[in-house]
């Protein structure tokens, strides 16, 4: 029987559309490329068909910081640190590169349907502006990585004791003699109240405690009830000492 057009293999059929009509990364890549291009000509062609050539010096230093502030808008999404708050990150920093576009395209406008002899007026207004944009922008750069720093610490110390927690209810549920089950569950105990919050000093205890919740879920793995007590004893010993260390830390 002869198969109709398009109802054979997913090669020729209906899989194939929708591939196609995915949009590749390098076609929104040229995409978004031709849209920042759309200033940059009209603005190209507009200065160049309605200036008086030769342009001086004032025209062409305000041609400068014009470009300049319009790549610094276009570069901006780059500078910002990813991470949870990337989104509020992105948007304090694209209206701070926005508000100095508009500035130095305002001003340098000014200055280039004026076109003073003299260009020193026209650069330090400039460098005055870029100067002050250099100053916000970066200080926003600094507080939003001690804000990304101090998020991804919050998140380890979330982990720890999640992961930790997850990894020993694990553990108990393959474990079969009651008393080593009894142990189990009482360092299982100590690691679920433990508080989320942590300290630097105690990373280094934290890695030894997952350490070992690996070691018992090998111990346990292995069948032998008497190390399974021992490492969860041992385990339980080293989550109070941390926990003991962490309330010294925060008095």
């Amino acid at each position: 029987m002869t198969n109709a057009p398009g109802a054979g293999s997913g090669a020729g059929g209906y899989e194939s559309g929708p591939r196609n009509n995915q949009t590749k990364p390098g076609k929104v890549n040229i995409l978004w490329l031709m849209l920042n291009l759309i200033f940059l000509i009209i603005f190209n062609v507009f200065f160049f068909m309605l200036g008086n050539l030769p342009h001086n010096m004032s025209v062409w230093i305000s041609y400068g910081f014009i470009h300049f502030a319009y790549f610094m808008l276009i570069a901006t999404p780059v500078l910002t640190r990813k991470g949870k708050s990337s989104a509020v990150f992105g948007f304090a920093l694209n209206n701070i590169s926005a508000t100095y576009f508009i500035a130095a395209l305002f001003i340098g406008i000014i200055f280039i349907l004026i076109s003073p002899e003299g260009y020193t007026a026209a650069l330090l207004v400039q460098l005055t502006v870029a100067g002050i944009y250099g100053i916000i922008l970066i200080a926003n750069l600094i507080a939003n990585e001690r804000t990304a720093d101090a998020e991804e610490s919050r998140q380890y110390q979330i982990n720890y004791v999640k992961n930790a927690s997850a990894q020993l209810k694990g553990i108990l549920d393959r474990v079969k003699d009651k008393d080593a089950k009894r142990r189990v569950e009482r360092a299982y105990d100590s690691v679920y109240s433990s508080p989320v919050k942590s300290h630097p000093n105690l990373e280094q205890m934290e890695i030894r405690i997952l350490a070992q919740i690996d070691e018992l879920d090998n111990t346990v793995t292995k069948g032998d009830n008497k190390s399974i007590i021992s490492v969860a004893d041992s385990l339980v010993s080293a989550v109070n000492e941390r926990n003991t260390r962490l309330r010294n830390y925060n008095k």
